[in-house]
């Protein structure tokens, strides 16, 4: 936690693979009590525990921002949590609300992918994007530090920490 910015934030996001202890000492550490996560594909299949709020297939407002997300990454092997075929994806957030802020694990589909089948994104994240262009995606799992305007969403693929301002 060392490498943390010296500053105070109002909301946590996490997006996935780190250890709930981890979530909760990097929020203490930004003097932040608003935490919201997503689940990755190296996370347990236990739930969240308090005040950690699980964005998977859910929205949640905050100072008047809609926040929504989707846990894990494609399922590149026969088994482990929060894995997923492209078409369980499809389905699962066919009627997902638009939202200003979706918070998920992978990353959309062609958007900071990596030349494996374990680092590929959504195609439905990419669709969801041209569908309800949400001010922010932000992503984790491609271990990237990238930031790429896709129409007028700024996708953010995070690797350790970044720090946002989110316009209202």
């Amino acid at each position: 936690m060392n490498n943390l910015p010296d500053n105070q934030a109002d909301l946590l996001i996490s997006c996935g693979d780190l250890v709930d202890l981890s979530i909760r000492q990097a929020a203490a550490c930004c003097k932040c009590r608003q935490i919201l996560a997503v689940k990755g594909n190296h996370d347990s299949s236990a739930a969240f525990p308090s005040p950690i709020i699980d964005l998977h297939l859910r929205t949640f407002e905050y100072e008047g921002l809609r926040f929504g997300g989707f846990c894990g990454s494609w399922k590149y092997k026969p088994r482990g949590n929060y894995l997923f075929e492209q078409s369980e994806v499809e389905a699962a957030i066919a009627t997902f609300p638009k939202v200003d802020v979706f918070v998920a694990h992978n990353s959309p589909f062609q958007i900071h992918d990596q030349d494996d089948l374990v680092h590929t994104g959504f195609v439905s994240f990419t669709s969801y994007i041209q569908k309800h262009q949400p001010k922010i995606f932000i992503h984790g799992h491609q271990h990237v530090s990238k930031e790429t305007l896709v129409g007028s969403t700024r996708v953010i693929g995070t690797y350790g920490f970044k720090y946002l301002v989110i316009e209202q």
